[in-house]
């Protein structure tokens, strides 16, 4: 039997439904940046997030001194915050409180702002006035991180900026790019990763799933968030395996395969696209699938036994169905991490993917 081929079966519509309800479900994070001029903004964006998105061109004015920055098939929109030099500052101030305001008072969650950065360099070893206020407002309406940019020797600073902006919800220390001592040591980037954790930390839940498929240092991030995913499809998978009605999970365990393979894609920042989809599903739903649904004959035809049959039967279709459907999105993710350890998402291809995946899932 190839469920592909049956004529109540429409893969198009399947994958049509899995990749809206995937890419809803991730949803958008809102990101506000702010510093002064020169603290290495544009840096950190591009050294955090996929997609080079401070070099993607100016972004869309929102106020005078604040530009929204994003980039299609990335769920992130920064709000890149500049002016907090002496003579903007106060025009500044005004409105972004203005901004910040009518945010937070939109209807719809997914238009909030969620989190900010405020970026001060390290090698200033001080906080600005402007920097204290920008704090303490931000903080009336979102959490804050201090990023501390251009890091090479802390000396106590770190301790004097948590002290100083106690509002903050932390304050972590980052090198972006790689850079070259006085006496010839590079010093290699860190901080990154702990930064994205602190900030995933902060964002609201319903916004976290955007930042793990925004930014690209964490993979571990990714996968965290695809656990998630691949534990729904399973619940969902035991309770259609233990319809007293023979065969009929075969049917519909495949939606919910194809579904948790669009919500682990999407985690993964990777482009949700029906060609890809199409693709991916074909070629390991169709060979795997037919492990699956030959997987579970045994226990459909225990369902046709009068009596105790169908009950022995739904009770191990329930636990097989679940279980497949475990190792197969775990397989998934397995892939997706192997080929993010030594890709950049922009150079991971289809065919890598297939072909990473069927080695997992056998």
């Amino acid at each position: 039997m190839d469920i592909m081929e049956n004529k109540h079966f429409d893969l198009g519509k399947v994958i049509d439904q899995a990749i809206n309800d995937a890419l809803s479900k991730r949803g958008v994070v809102n990101i506000l940046i702010a510093g002064r001029t020169g603290v290495g903004k544009s840096t950190l964006v591009n050294a955090i997030f996929q997609g080079n998105l401070a070099t993607t061109g100016q972004g869309k004015p929102v106020t005078q001194n604040t530009r929204e920055i994003s980039k299609e098939g990335i769920p992130v929109n920064l709000f890149d915050t500049r002016g907090l030099e002496l003579e903007h500052f106060k025009a500044t101030m005004n409105e972004l409180e203005d901004l910040v305001k009518t945010k937070r008072n939109d209807v719809n969650p997914q238009n909030h702002i969620h989190a900010a950065w405020i970026c001060i360099s390290e090698n200033s070893r001080r906080v600005e006035d402007a920097e204290i206020s920008l704090c303490e407002l931000l903080a009336q309406y979102m959490p804050v991180v201090i990023v501390l940019t251009k890091c090479s020797s802390d000396n106590g600073f770190r301790n004097i900026v948590q002290s100083l902006l106690p509002k903050a919800k932390n304050v972590v220390r980052v090198n972006s790019i790689p850079e070259t001592l006085d006496d010839g040591h590079v010093l290699k980037p860190f901080g990154l990763v702990e930064l994205v954790d602190l900030t995933m930390e902060v964002v609201p839940e319903g916004q976290q799933a955007a930042f793990a498929a925004s930014q690209k240092v964490s993979v571990q991030q990714k996968k965290t968030k695809s656990h998630k995913v691949v534990a729904g499809a399973a619940t969902a998978a035991m309770t259609v395996g233990a319809s007293p009605i023979p065969f009929s999970d075969a049917f519909l365990l495949v939606p919910i395969q194809v579904g948790m393979l669009a919500g682990i894609t999407s985690v993964f920042g990777l482009d949700l696209k029906k060609s890809f989809l199409t693709t991916l599903v074909s070629s390991t739903i169709t060979g795997a699938g037919a492990t699956i649904i030959g997987r579970s004959i045994v226990t459909n035809l225990m369902k046709l036994v009068p009596g105790i049959g169908t009950i022995a039967g739904s009770v191990i279709s329930a636990g097989t169905a679940s279980a497949i459907t475990v190792a197969f999105g775990e397989a998934y993710i397995a892939a997706l991490a192997q080929l993010f350890s030594v890709k950049d998402a922009v150079d991971i291809t289809g065919e890598d993917i297939i072909k990473e995946f069927k080695i997992r899932y056998k």
